[in-house]
């Protein structure tokens, strides 16, 4: 006969002990604690945390009086300024969800994902004008649009109905917002490209964001007295839950519109940055900027970085001028950061390849990760801690997405298993710490950009010269990768299709990032089945690259 369980009988859950997990509620607290502290600084621009809650409510009320609520999106696009900072909180706050435009996608693929998320609101900068006007041309059904008036943007026009400060004022400073009636519901919709053209909707709910900030909090050391450079694009995983992480601690935000080390250098010296995050390009851009732009500071500025490990020539330029690198990994599927390589005292005397070594790994899971592992993706089966033998890189957390947005294949196939698959392969060491050896598909990753080959192939197909085409990653020291293209032109059309003709057709078509930096002409080397032999044109690649 079972046994009556005494903790269970009579002690509920209610209002006085539970209450969902919700990032928003950092702000209530901020504001509270520290209302007259500096919150967001923009240019000449500065907000208390008590302006700042009180624009955040206005944006709320304003969204809810034009019926937008419980189950809609908003988008924005935006570079990292007040506007986008504030629809983190106004947005959910409104009981929408958030989508953070990234503004270097072309205007059908903002078009796509409008039209995909069934955005009610646009918020747009009229520096984007451009790539929204046209977007929004392309919509089937009408939607809002509101002007982002920054007075730091550089050019554009308005094109909304109206601007952005003039919606605020429709709003109420005391709007009382409400924490969701389940954690589980969803606060953000971030597009990735993944391995197709079109791009899957990942959609965040607000226990994973409360505890992702948390946990970014906790592995980067924040607290009140941080000061935060946005150099990390905050459409990127929602700045990797830095956007909630900051607020958390009551720390101060420093927007920056531009990652130029010519603005950057002088931002941490002015307001004494003590955190930011980037990924390896940033770094490399601050290593590499030329004399007259690097500024001294008396103050060590905490840097962390995703993807690849910097090169030790990086670390070792970093370090004297006042950086501590720190190595996160992570996905859009996992908020941004999900592991962190952490640091070891013993590390401390070792030399810097000794040091760099270490770092190359992806390391341990954030506290606030339930599970890593390398798994073997048939048997799901650990693999042995030797550093050698290869699997998949799968998490188990509370800070996992709750899957793809109007795709419950690629949802199913993504937490096959029990696990959620990354996607990437590598090593468990002997110390616990996971290395990424390599990926499982087929994403080139330049500038902390996710780029799918499959979308850059199908653009060369659609050129009338070009007959077969394939697309692999190839190492570059500026953007960590670029696209590499190996082209068969179609017969009669040798020696007249040049590389610049590929590189100016693919501009043409897609976003100029996505576009192959090299062009190789000539066959294709493949199975006997007919397969392109992707892992041969990624030797060719390098060796192409080497004899540059």
């Amino acid at each position: 006969m079972d046994q009556e369980n005494i903790f269970e009988k009579g002690l509920e859950q209610r209002p006085a002990n539970f209450r969902p997990l919700s990032p928003i509620s950092f702000l209530a607290w901020s504001a509270h604690v520290y209302p007259h502290k500096t919150a967001v600084i923009h240019g000449p621009q500065r907000y208390t945390w008590g302006q700042f809650d009180e624009r955040c409510k206005r944006l709320a009320s304003a969204l809810n009086k034009r019926g937008v609520g419980l189950g809609d999106c908003v988008s924005v696009m935006s570079p990292n300024a007040p506007a986008m900072l504030e629809a983190h909180y106004g947005v959910p706050m409104s009981g929408a969800v958030l989508n953070a435009l990234n503004f270097r996608l072309d205007a059908p693929t903002i078009a796509f994902i409008l039209e995909h998320s069934e955005a009610k609101v646009l918020l747009t900068d009229r520096e984007f004008s451009p790539v929204s006007k046209e977007a929004v041309a392309l919509l089937k059904k009408p939607i809002t649009v509101i002007d982002i008036d920054d007075p730091l943007a550089d050019g554009g026009e308005l094109i909304g109905e109206m601007d952005y400060e003039t919606f605020l004022k429709e709003g109420d400073p005391e709007f009382e917002w409400q924490p969701p009636a389940d954690e589980w519901q969803a606060i953000a919709l971030n597009y990735t490209s993944g391995t197709t053209g079109n791009p899957k909707g990942v959609v965040y709910h607000h226990r994973g964001a409360f505890l992702n900030a948390m946990g970014n909090s906790l592995v980067f050391g924040l607290n009140h007295q941080s000061v935060y450079l946005w150099t990390l694009p905050m459409f990127h995983c929602n700045g990797w839950s830095y956007t909630w992480a900051v607020t958390a601690v009551g720390g101060t935000h420093v927007c920056l519109r531009q990652s130029d080390p010519a603005k950057i250098f002088p931002a941490i010296k002015e307001h004494r940055v003590t955190h930011m995050c980037g990924a390896p390009i940033v770094l490399n851009m601050l290593a590499h900027a030329p004399d007259d732009q690097k500024v001294t500071f008396e103050q060590t500025v905490q840097i962390a970085t995703g993807g690849a490990a910097p090169p030790s020539a990086v670390i070792s330029a970093m370090e004297p001028m006042g950086f501590n690198v720190i190595h996160l990994y992570g996905l859009t599927e996992s908020y941004g950061p999900a592991t962190m390589c952490a640091w070891q005292d013993e590390w401390d005397d070792m030399d810097l390849e000794q040091r760099v070594s270490k770092m190359s790994r992806q390391g341990v899971r954030y506290p606030t990760l339930f599970e890593q592992a390398i798994l073997n993706p048939e048997t799901m089966v650990p693999v042995p801690a030797d550093g050698e033998t290869i699997g998949e890189l799968m998490l188990c957390s509370n800070t996992v997405m709750k899957g793809y947005l109007k795709n419950p294949d690629a949802t199913e196939a993504a937490f096959a298993g029990g696990w959620f698959h990354t996607g990437d392969l590598g090593v468990m060491h002997s110390d616990g710490y996971v290395e990424i050896k390599d990926r499982s598909k087929d994403i080139i990753i330049s500038g902390g950009e996710n780029i799918s080959s499959l979308e850059i192939e199908d653009c060369l197909y659609k050129h009338e010269h070009i007959m077969e085409a394939a697309v692999v990653a190839m190492s570059d020291e500026k953007w960590g990768e670029t696209p590499c293209a190996f082209v068969t032109p179609t017969p009669g059309s040798e020696g007249t299709l040049t590389q610049s003709d590929v590189i100016q057709w693919c501009r043409d078509h897609m976003a100029h990032f996505k576009a192959p930096t090299k062009v190789v002409f000539g066959p294709l080397p493949k199975t006997s089945t007919g397969k392109i032999q992707k892992f041969v044109l990624r030797e060719k690649a390098e060796e192409s690259q080497n004899r540059d």
